[in-house]
């Protein structure tokens, strides 16, 4: 008896999975082939992350500051409330997350911003130097209230004395940070040399009180709106050499007056 052929259907689905495991080992074959390049490519793009990394690293203090000071420029300029990281972000040129990345958040960045402005109208290190050169206490005073009452009598303020205007004016959830991280350094330093001056004790109450009259005097005259003086007190920044002199002597005759109270009181 003759053998039945298979049916033309059969074999067309054996030649159909014949054709498909051909085609699945050739694919097979080509991606064994394939993986000693892709696994090159992948080290190539990894060297190259890591590259630009370690080159992208000195710029990020760099970074980090243009952020801070446009950042700065825009909490002067609004005020806390009104300012966005979106406005921050774009004017400086920076991706939107470079506010977290750097800062951790926009409060943070604004507690930052305040530390920054109190850091231009004079730092810790100036403030240090100019206390602890050695001389006559009375002079290093001199150079002290020189700086300041000079920095009012500048043009063209930095930002940060219109940023500390605001916080003076309207203090922010930041204000406690700044007074430690900036105002309580440098009071403690001045302090020590207004005691010098009187030849009392810094933690004397009559230190601080001369503290007080002799510094903020000298902050209220940097930070306050320069139209405001010109509009009022228009002969004040003529001439700065004469603001300094007089208001280093009207500054010098009121601790000696002190100092001559409380030695009377001894």
């Amino acid at each position: 008896m003759p053998t039945k052929r298979a049916s033309t259907p059969a074999r067309m689905t054996d030649r159909a999975k014949e054709a498909k495991a051909a085609r699945t080992s050739a694919a097979a074959a080509r991606t064994e082939q394939a993986k000693p390049h892709k696994q090159a490519k992948e080290r190539r793009q990894t060297e190259a992350q890591r590259a630009v990394k370690r080159a992208s690293r000195p710029d990020g203090a760099a970074t980090r500051q243009h952020l801070l000071d446009i950042a700065g420029q825009v909490f002067a300029a609004r005020g806390f409330a009104d300012a966005t990281s979106k406005e921050i972000c774009e004017r400086a040129g920076t991706p939107m997350a470079s506010v977290n990345y750097h800062f951790g958040s926009r409060e943070a960045l604004y507690e930052a911003a305040l530390v920054e402005a109190h850091r231009q109208v004079v730092s810790l290190d100036e403030l240090s130097a100019l206390t602890e050169a050695p001389g006559d206490p009375r002079d290093k005073l001199r150079a002290v209230i020189s700086r300041f009452v000079g920095l009012s009598a500048g043009s063209g303020a930095p930002w940060g004395f219109m940023l500390m205007l605001r916080e003076v004016l309207s203090p922010s959830p930041a204000m406690p940070a700044l007074i430690e991280k900036a105002v309580r350094p440098k009071a403690t330093v001045l302090l020590g040399l207004i005691g010098e001056v009187l030849q009392l004790d810094p933690h004397e109450p009559a230190v601080q009180r001369a503290l007080m009259f002799s510094v903020l005097p000298c902050i209220a005259l940097m930070i306050a709106p320069r139209q405001v003086q010109a509009a009022l007190l228009p002969a004040v920044g003529k001439d700065k050499n004469a603001l300094v002199e007089d208001f280093t002597r009207f500054v010098m005759a009121g601790l000696d007056a002190l100092a001559a109270a409380h030695r009377a009181l001894k």
